[in-house]
């Protein structure tokens, strides 16, 4: 009796049982104010997956709202407005390459800005009893408008024209964004009005400083790089010739023994932790699955000693048995914890397969006629991934030692910027692989959620931080370029697949990420060339 697809429906195998090795409110008068910061330029090319994806176009991105701060300034005047007196700025160094500017204004620079605004509203007011255009006495004018706006007008004209002076000193250095103006508004109207000059502080991001330890180490990699036993391009094919041909049999249910080897048994999982004295038992959620379609032949892929504790159990039999969770498992909450395993059998099925021969080559691989044409092709394919698996591999772990051999004093505009992209990434997988709703959405975007990613994730996005930063020192320390054609072509390819998805996208900030992504293929392949580099299976 063949087994029936509703009864043999593939179910998401659970997380424990699968064991692998353990491998980021302004203020209107600041609106007046245009773009001269440096960015803080986010790579994609370093970002945690598997491996970097090098030379990968720029995707469309789910926006994550920035978290509310204190008025910024994170746009500036481009051209220096002269001023009739020099501004006095003291500078003052802080944690996380922060820098703040204590500004003074003198009065000759706050009396000019004060006519300015009042030349202005000159121009603008329709003054009553007076024609367009003609000049009306100063206090009229004042009373007119209001007192309180006319100083208002004055501090925001004084803060437009000082500012960029202000932060002369950390031109080009200073981060995109990360500029904020600590003085409240109220203070600054009151220093105004008693003294006839404006101070107020300024504090911005720069450019984080990157210390090698020990200098000029990257030069001299030596990397070690672990290979899964499961990427074996050998071995690899062999398991795919299996899966194609137990696809090609059908399963029969089991009445008259127990589980053996090479069968397929459903079953429902349970754990709990277990300690001596029976106290402080807790369940295991993530151990819990119901209907789990469990491939014996899959037992190298589980939980050790799952499979040989099951081995036996016949349909509709419930087994209950200690199993210890090894120190290499990836959830590291469980690893060394001692749970208590219950198993039921709710179905149990042998496969009936036809003969490995000549006859089933093209339904092994369409366009094959013999067996050996077969595993040649298989052999081939899962030769390519290997190789593509090998230079991922190794890849991340030459990122992973140069992260390990910088010391940088990381801004908190660039970790937050950087942790957002991050998890906009992350909200993109979701997204493509569950649909979700707009109301799901919303609620993943929400300050709260990104916030909360942005704790949890705090050493993952650090460590992607210094990865970019170590990739970008380097690309600048060794003067190394690569084909302005490529670029071109590179970035023509981006914004082709952003019109092809119907997306909006900044071709400035486009071109901007292509040449990050090709700074950091260019950087890698300077690495391996002079690194020592060897290999091993895991």
């Amino acid at each position: 009796m063949e087994l029936c697809s509703s009864t043999t429906a593939t179910t998401t195998t659970p997380p424990l049982l699968r064991f692998k090795s353990p491998l980021l409110s302004p203020t209107s008068y600041l609106s007046l104010f245009k773009p001269l910061l440096r960015s803080n330029k986010p790579t994609l090319y370093l970002s945690q997956k598997p491996s970097p994806s090098f030379l990968q176009h720029p995707s469309p991105r789910i926006t994550i709202p920035q978290a509310a701060s204190s008025p910024s300034a994170a746009a500036l005047d481009t051209v220096k407005d002269p001023l009739p007196a020099d501004i006095h700025v003291t500078e003052t160094q802080e944690p996380n390459s922060r820098v703040r500017l204590s500004v003074e204004v003198p009065s000759a620079v706050c009396d000019d800005c004060y006519k300015r605004v009042i030349n202005e509203f000159m121009k603008q007011a329709k003054v009553p009893g007076f024609r367009p255009g003609k000049k009306v006495p100063e206090s009229i004018l004042v009373s007119f408008v209001g007192k309180q706006h006319v100083l208002k007008a004055t501090i925001e004209s004084i803060l437009k024209r000082t500012l960029s002076h202000a932060m002369f000193s950390v031109t080009g250095r200073a981060l995109k964004d990360s500029i904020r103006i600590l003085t409240k508004f109220q203070e600054m109207e009151k220093t105004y009005s008693s003294l006839n000059l404006l101070r107020y502080d300024v504090i911005v991001d720069v450019a984080p400083e990157v210390k090698w330890i020990p200098e000029d180490g990257y030069k001299n990699l030596k990397i070690v790089v672990e290979i899964d036993s499961d990427i074996d391009a050998g071995r690899a094919a062999e398991q795919e010739l299996r899966r194609r041909h137990k696809s090609l049999g059908s399963m029969r249910i089991v009445t008259d023994r127990g589980l053996q080897i090479g069968d397929v048994a459903v079953l429902d999982i349970s754990a709990t932790t277990s300690d001596q004295d029976g106290a402080g038992v807790q369940k295991i959620p993530s151990a819990e699955s119901k209907g789990f379609q469990f491939d014996t032949e899959d037992g190298d892929k589980v939980l050790p000693d799952f499979l040989n504790s099951i081995v036996g159990i016949q349909r509709g039999e419930t087994k209950s048995f200690p199993l210890v969770f090894p120190e290499s498992w990836r959830q590291e909450n469980l690893r060394g914890v001692h749970a208590q395993f219950t198993v039921e059998c709710k179905e149990l099925f042998r496969r009936d397969l036809p003969e490995l021969d000549e006859a089933l080559a093209d339904k092994l691989l369409p366009g094959c006629t013999t067996l050996e044409q077969v595993k040649e092709s298989l052999l081939q394919r899962c030769k390519e991934v290997e190789q593509t698996a090998k230079e991922q591999a190794t890849d991340n772990a030459i990122l992973d030692q140069l992260r390990k051999m910088i010391e940088v004093d990381i801004p908190q505009s660039l970790f937050e910027e950087q942790g957002r992209q991050l998890y906009g990434s992350k909200l993109l997988e979701i997204q493509a692989n569950m649909k979700l709703s707009e109301q799901q959405l919303a609620s993943l975007s929400s300050p709260k959620a990104v916030n909360e990613y942005l704790e949890n994730q705090k050493e993952n996005i650090a460590s992607v931080i210094k990865q970019n930063l170590a990739v970008g020192d380097i690309f600048k320390r060794e003067n190394l370029q690569f084909p302005t054609e490529e670029l071109v072509a590179e970035v023509e390819n981006s914004i082709a697949e952003f019109k092809r998805h119907k997306q909006e996208y900044d071709e400035e900030r486009v071109k901007e990420q292509v040449q990050e992504i090709l700074e950091g293929a260019k950087v890698l392949e300077w690495l391996k060339e002079h690194a020592d580099i060897q290999y091993s299976t895991r």
